[in-house]
């Protein structure tokens, strides 16, 4: 690789570390932490999407984690109160999850703030650099997304060559 494109990479490379860094999103909203309203978030749009409760299997697969990764999240939801969990009576090995009134006031908290820091963004760079960050940020994800196959491909490739 040239040495002008090492330092550009170089470059890039700190603006996306600094994300790890950056205090972005609230870390703590009504005491719940981002992976809970991120869980709380995902109920409350397929609920209002679907007019039905949602089963673990469901989120799990939403979310991209594991189903026991979700019943840990939901038993401290459910403990708090911002969850109910009820079996379907068609299916007694399936539970259904919905937001209790204090989840749904949870999930409106952080929506506001959500939107607020969003906004504040926006404030800060104006509307023709948050549009071109926006178009930016769609391709960096596009880019990664569609290069996801040849990655995993190397990563087993150089598993059995090890």
């Amino acid at each position: 690789m040239p040495i002008q494109d090492e330092a550009k990479a170089q470059r890039l490379l700190r603006a996306f570390m600094q994300f790890d860094k950056a205090d972005w999103h609230q870390s703590n909203i009504e005491g719940c932490r981002p992976s809970e309203i991120k869980l709380l978030l995902c109920i409350k749009r397929q609920v209002k999407l679907t007019s039905h409760k949602m089963k673990v299997s469901e989120l799990s697969r939403m979310l991209h984690v594991t189903s026991p990764t979700i019943t840990q999240l939901l038993k401290g939801l459910e403990a708090d109160g911002l969850i109910e969990r009820e079996n379907d009576p068609l299916d007694r090995r399936a539970v259904g999850v919905a937001l209790t009134a204090k989840g749904e006031l949870v999930t409106s908290r952080a929506s506001e703030a959500f939107f607020a820091s969003i906004n504040g963004l926006i404030d800060y760079l104006g509307e023709e650099q948050s549009e071109q960050l926006a178009e930016l940020l769609t391709k960096v994800y596009i880019y990664f997304n569609e290069r996801e196959p040849d990655r995993s491909m190397a990563c087993r490739h150089g598993d059995k060559e090890a």
